[in-house]
């Protein structure tokens, strides 16, 4: 064997990478197994194996997938993972690469949730337009639990310290196993029947595992919840624990004790409150009583109180100024009408008819010795016109260029003969002088080069 016939390690494992890669089961892979050696490491990439009775599996899940998963994973715990296999190629191991992880058994829990989750959202019954307000002062508080649990017992206890006037009556039910969601409806049902003598409802229990918490994710649990006239305050589970009766519900508390406190006002803070509404309400009563007394002493000392014919002084002056002023607008107003009449009346009296005739018989007299002149000089104007064409036509007459001895020719049809072109020898032509005409006959005609 050469040495060209040997392959490297990396190759190998890039090759068997490649294998893993093209391999289309293992694109996806759906596994379920027992936690092994499973660490939690904070921020960070977590490192742990998948174990059954007889094999196992190193696994690796990112930071990215892992901060997804809605549990705390634990040493030992069973749990659906998926993902796809691939090799770490340093090290020539393959392992499984994990992108989703929950518990086994409560798949099936989860999905079920999240589908009637997204169904009575959709519906609406999430939107916090159709929460209620809580009263500030409960006069009967209903309370579905169980009868025998801490719950009932923190309520009361929390609700005759803080309020001691508000009634508290228990309805009890099963809170847990499989006729727990019947029996809540049943207590909410009984409470139907006396709604208009509760204020508020408060709806819980203690903690526990999903499947513990499961009755108050029932559908007809939350529906009914849904229907309850009076506010409901749902406490189910602790604060990391969220139901579909925390959503539907119109407030949601961490714990029993929390519920009973948004259900009553604390008594103590209230008597605080009132005695400070009384020292203010009497601090404003009494400013207002001096105020209003204060304006009375200055009413009663005021002059007018003292002396009332003076209310009348100001406005006796006012209508004497008045007066005076509408007289000398009326005086004004007469003396610019008396101006603007006689104006009128000389422009009408310079604008009667005898005038105007005169006028225009003068206009008429201006603009027939205006036309009388102008015809005139129109005349005039032709007269020399005509003498200069007349001069002209004389200037340029063909009897002037005859008197100085020249003639013109014609031929036989009477045209003009000017070129030498025009006759050939035996023609006879006729020549003209000024005063009579000759006849002639061509013996040669030579044209001159």
């Amino acid at each position: 064997m050469t040495e060209n016939n040997y392959i490297t390690v990396t190759d190998l494992n890039y090759y068997i990478t490649q294998k893993f890669k093209n391999d289309p089961y293992l694109h996806k892979v759906l596994l379920q197994g027992e936690l092994s050696n499973f660490r939690y490491r904070r921020n960070s990439h977590q490192y742990f194996s998948l174990k059954d009775e007889k094999s196992k599996i190193n696994v690796v899940m990112f930071r990215s997938y892992f901060d997804k998963i809605k549990f705390k994973p634990e040493e030992g715990m069973k749990v659906y993972v998926s993902g796809y296999v691939s090799v770490y190629g340093p090290q020539g191991s393959y392992q499984f690469y994990a992108e989703t992880m929950e518990p086994a058994g409560l798949g099936a829990l989860y999905e079920q949730l999240r589908q009637l989750q997204a169904k009575l959202a959709k519906e609406g019954l999430f939107d916090q337009s159709h929460k209620k307000t809580l009263p500030h002062f409960p006069d009967k508080i209903a309370v579905v639990t169980s009868a025998s649990g801490a719950v009932i017992h923190d309520i009361m206890v929390t609700a005759n310290r803080r309020f001691p006037h508000a009634e508290i009556d228990l309805f009890p039910a099963q809170v847990q196993g499989d006729t727990a969601a019947d029996s809540l409806v049943s207590a909410m049902q009984q409470i139907l029947e006396h709604a208009d003598d509760y204020d508020v409802m408060i709806i819980g229990r203690g903690g526990g595992s999903l499947e513990d918490l499961w009755p108050f994710n029932e559908e007809k649990v939350v529906r009914q919840v849904y229907e309850m006239p009076m506010p409901v305050i749902s406490s189910v589970g602790h604060e990391t624990d969220t139901t579909l009766c925390d959503l539907v519900a119109d407030a949601r508390a961490a714990t029993p004790t929390a519920a009973a406190e948004y259900a009553t006002p604390n008594l103590t803070d209230e008597l605080v409150r009132i005695h400070d509404l009384q020292s203010r309400l009497l601090a404003s009563i009494q400013a207002n009583i001096r105020e209003r007394r204060d304006l009375l002493n200055r009413i009663n000392s005021s002059i007018i109180m003292r002396e009332p014919t003076r209310l009348y002084d100001q406005q006796i002056q006012t209508v004497d100024v008045l007066k005076q002023r509408l007289f000398n607008s009326m005086n004004s107003s007469l003396a610019s009408n008396q101006q603007s009449f006689a104006l009128l009346k000389q422009r009408l009296l310079s604008n009667t008819p005898e005038k105007k005739i005169s006028q225009f018989k003068q206009e008429r007299q201006f603009y027939a010795k205006r036309l009388e002149d102008n015809m005139q000089h129109v005349l005039l104007a032709k007269r020399n016109t005509f003498r200069q064409v007349m001069q002209q036509l004389d200037d340029y007459s063909p009897l002037k260029t005859l008197d100085r001895g020249f003639t013109y020719t014609t031929n036989a049809a009477g045209e003009t003969i000017s070129s030498v072109s025009q006759v050939k020898k035996g023609d006879k032509l006729k020549l003209h002088f000024k005063d009579g005409a000759a006849e002639a006959v061509i013996e040669e005609a030579r044209r001159k080069e």
